[in-house]
């Protein structure tokens, strides 16, 4: 099982992942609060000839299940180009938020944005790397944070071979329980690419998206190693920095 750490992308990321004993590692291509083309990676030889797993964050601003065309359209031109550039350097795929309508909107039309752009880019070729649809932590009107609106969703865009990428901080948050939580999400989405492997700060079903520490925060640390292991996915702990190399090396020893 590859373990690894999402790590700072405005300095040396498989330096980064070397420092905490990371072999999978994940970073922004660009601000992730902005909305800018992402520059050419400088690394972009070594990240794709390195043995390391690599992923790519997409920004947090995306939200291709918008009903406002100022926010979806160039939502869908940024995973695009996000695509692209994690293609450059050879991620295994491109973790993107599943976004949210607005109070008083309908949902489902929330859902037919997701699908009509998989839809379109399938007619095109398909996208550079895989898209894998982040769960989330809060929000009524969130496509992805209960798992009954993740099936509404996937049953839109399973049949475009949509990647599914579970974070434990953010079921906890969003009132899903981890005991089940990947049984659960296999049975809607068919597959789980990755894990962010995140403890949370704030109890069961608070809606807050805040990671912790394996060892520091409310979720029992048992139950995040069974998550790992049901999963069989490629792990990544986006829990603060400093405790990054102690977190893998939990798992590592854990998981064998």
């Amino acid at each position: 099982m590859r373990i690894g750490a999402h790590v700072r992308s405005d300095s040396d990321p498989l330096g980064s992942a070397d420092e905490c004993g990371a072999d999978a590692l994940q970073f922004f291509l660009s601000d992730p609060q902005g909305w800018k083309k992402p520059p050419a990676h400088p690394m972009a030889e070594q990240l794709r000839d390195s043995d390391k797993t690599v992923f790519v964050h997409s920004p947090y601003v995306i939200n291709l299940a918008s009903t406002n065309n100022r926010i979806r359209i160039p939502s869908r031109k940024l995973v695009q180009q996000h695509a692209e550039g994690a293609a450059a350097v050879g991620a295994a795929g491109l973790v993107v938020h599943g976004g949210h309508v607005t109070a008083g909107e309908d949902p489902e039309v929330g859902v037919d944005n997701w699908r009509k752009f998989f839809a379109r880019q399938h007619e095109e070729g398909g996208f550079a790397v895989p898209i894998l649809i982040e769960n989330t932590a809060g929000g009524d009107n969130a496509m992805a944070r209960r798992f009954d609106a993740l099936a509404r969703l996937w049953d839109a865009v399973g049949e475009f071979d949509a990647g599914f990428c579970l974070d434990t901080c953010h079921a906890f948050a969003g009132g899903e329980n981890l005991v089940d939580v990947v049984d659960r999400a296999k049975a809607i989405t068919g597959r789980i690419d990755l894990v962010h492997l995140n403890n949370s700060r704030d109890e069961f079903n608070s809606a807050r998206d805040r990671h912790a520490n394996i060892d520091s925060g409310t979720i029992d640390p048992d139950q995040l190693v069974a998550v790992c292991a049901a999963a069989g996915a490629p792990v990544v702990v986006e829990t603060p920095a400093e405790g990054q190399a102690s977190d893998i090396a939990f798992l590592r020893e854990r998981l064998g």
